[in-house]
């Protein structure tokens, strides 16, 4: 008997060891799984039809800024590598002796000091985006999808550093913090832009969550994070990365009445790195640019603030609908964890005003959502009292809300969403999928009201990923609201751009006709236009100029300010506006090339004076 048994009782105990060993090693295997699932979705949406090897580059330059930056990136590397030539030196010194590191040196500061466009300098923004775009110039050469590598991989950080904080300091929805803040339309729009908005936005928030760190572990290793990614933050746009901050930190330390918290948070080897990573470039610019000074941090600072001198006035309420959009698809449970974080918020400092409730304890209660509301809300606060309003000054305050909105998801696990949120977030979703399948109808119709086929498409899409969202929700519960959501994201991402990612290249982008006027012009190197872009309505806009002159790799020609050039040329005028043309070109033979329809352009080939 007790030999039959023994096997039994060994076998039982090699169980109870397998299963303690798979219990020491569960955690493991679900970060492993969780880093997995983080990479792939992070890196589908931040990088599919972006990148040649992954859905193509499919759209080209937007707007005017994109094109603009770009050029100011290939012109510095320009510079910097004919001055490392120059002195057959690298940035790396090849020795110790004086010559090699003034040659090292030279190398290092030529090209990377004043921001150069078309030749001459421009100093409306700090050099963090220049130089991050050239290293990707330099490593995979000049091109759209390498210029917006810089805030992808910007981004990609934020992302991952996300994770990691939530892992470490509030673990349970640390994963759907992640994947919600790169899902919704803001972080997906300008992680995708040759832009300087997320070089701030991106170091700025691991600097407010490294804060965060310190101030709950007293850990002086987190203020690192402060000091170093605002320093980033900071050679990124200037002095509004610290204002921000401060503020920030200013009333949070305020309402929970602990002021030491401003003097603890002056670390004086986080103070030298600041200064050692800021200093050097802002001193050598104005050395070099004496009106810097000036031009940077009074009329590209204080004046953009108090004035509208730059021409992008906004309502007072602007921001709420930026907010609002800017969050989609995550918006109607973000307001609700907003909503509910305000009043934890407000229950937490009613609280604290009754001392006994927290005896023995030095702060009262979890003092993160507080914390995260008045991140949110300061920014977009504040720059709603500015004269000068564009979408990408709040993208500071979007990590917090997908923050909070992970962190209300975690806490109503068990409960379930209330029955009014899941239809409004199923119904969001929908909403989301109906105007982005109608989009390429808009952009090549140029019609508010498509045709009722594509009506009907639009529709049937919508309820359909709707239909996914809610049902998935109600079957599995809270813990699949992410996975669910991410359904329409990712579909919507792949119908945008592999199916119609040439329509939007065509609608919004100079590259194609910097292509057409390559393929049928291409011994001509000079392209014009007749007005200076933005001086009148029938001037081409300011985004087809900036792109062409990228594309081209040289600055377009405006009749209007430079005259109208001897040599052989390409002339782009609008198409609706071509009565001025005997009046520029008169005495001088000219053609028509082609007309590019989809942007209401036409093409002109211009031909020597006699």
């Amino acid at each position: 008997m007790n030999d039959s048994q023994q096997p039994t009782a060994s076998g039982a105990r090699n169980d109870h060891a397998a299963i303690l060993w798979l219990r020491q090693q569960l955690p493991a295997a679900v970060t492993v799984r969780e880093f997995l699932i983080l990479f792939a979705v992070t890196t589908f949406l931040l990088l599919y039809g972006l990148v040649p090897v992954f859905g193509g580059d499919q759209l080209g330059l937007v707007g005017a800024d994109e094109p603009r930056y770009a050029q100011i990136a290939r012109e510095m590397l320009t510079a910097h590598s004919d001055a490392c030539h120059e002195v057959n030196a690298k940035m790396v010194p090849r020795g110790v002796h004086p010559e090699d590191l003034r040659n090292s040196f030279h190398c290092i500061a030529a090209g990377t000091v004043t921001p150069i466009l078309y030749g001459k300098p421009w100093l409306e923004k700090p050099a963090l985006y220049y130089w991050r775009a050239m290293s990707f110039f330099k490593e995979f050469g000049v091109s759209d999808w390498t210029a917006r590598l810089p805030s992808s991989s910007a981004t990609f950080a934020l992302i991952v550093l996300v994770f990691l904080h939530m892992r470490r300091f509030r673990p349970g929805g640390h994963l759907d913090a992640a994947l919600i803040t790169v899902s919704c339309v803001a972080i997906i729009s300008f992680a995708r832009g040759a832009s300087t908005d997320m070089q701030l936005a991106a170091p700025f928030c691991i600097g407010m969550l490294g804060w965060y760190a310190w101030y709950e572990t007293g850990k002086k290793f987190w203020l690192f994070d402060l000091y170093f990614f605002g320093a980033a933050a900071t050679l990124a746009k200037g002095p509004v990365a610290p204002f921000l901050a401060l503020c920030i930190i200013l009333l949070f330390a305020g309402l929970r009445r602990e002021w030491s918290v401003l003097r603890r948070t002056i670390w004086l080897p986080g103070v030298l790195l600041y200064l050692i990573m800021v200093l050097p470039w802002y001193i050598a610019v104005q050395k070099r640019n004496p009106t810097f000074y000036k031009f940077f941090f009074l009329e590209h600072n204080l004046e953009r603030f108090a004035t509208n001198r730059y021409q992008h006035h906004q309502p007072f309420f602007f921001y709420i609908f930026v907010l609002l959009i800017g969050l989609i698809p995550w918006t109607v449970i973000a307001i609700r964890s907003l909503v509910d974080s305000i009043e934890v918020s407000i229950a937490e400092w009613k609280v604290r005003h009754n001392p006994t409730r927290y005896l023995g304890h030095t702060r009262a209660g979890d003092a993160f959502p507080e914390f995260l509301v008045l991140w949110a809300l300061f920014p977009i606060v504040f720059f709603s009292f500015s004269g000068s309003k564009l979408p990408g000054y709040i993208l500071p305050s979007i990590p917090p809300l997908t923050i909070l909105t992970a962190d209300y998801l975690n806490r109503i696990r068990r409960e379930g969403l209330p029955r009014w949120l899941l239809w409004g977030h199923a119904a969001l979703c929908a909403l989301m999928v109906f105007v982005l399948v109608l989009a390429p109808q808009h952009m090549k119709y140029e019609t508010l009201v498509p045709s009722v086929q594509w009506l009907i498409i639009a529709a049937a899409a919508a309820l359909f990923f709707g239909a996914v969202v809610l049902l998935i929700i109600r079957r599995w519960g809270v813990s699949q609201v992410c996975n669910a959501t991410l359904i329409p994201v990712l579909a919507s991402l792949v119908f945008l751009l592999g199916f119609y990612g040439k329509e939007l290249d065509v609608n919004y982008s100079a590259r194609p006709l910097a292509r057409e006027i390559q393929q049928l012009a291409p011994n001509v190197t000079l392209v014009a236009t007749d007005q200076i872009s933005g001086s009148s309505t029938s001037a081409i806009k300011r985004d087809m100029d900036y792109g062409l002159a990228f594309y081209r790799d040289r600055p377009m020609i405006h009749y209007e300010a430079d005259g109208v050039p001897d040599a052989e040329h390409i002339l782009v005028v609008r198409a609706n506006d071509t009565s001025n043309l005997d009046h520029w070109l008169s005495g001088r033979v000219y053609i028509p090339l082609f007309l590019y329809e989809s942007q209401g352009l036409e093409v002109y080939r211009v031909y020597p004076k006699p």
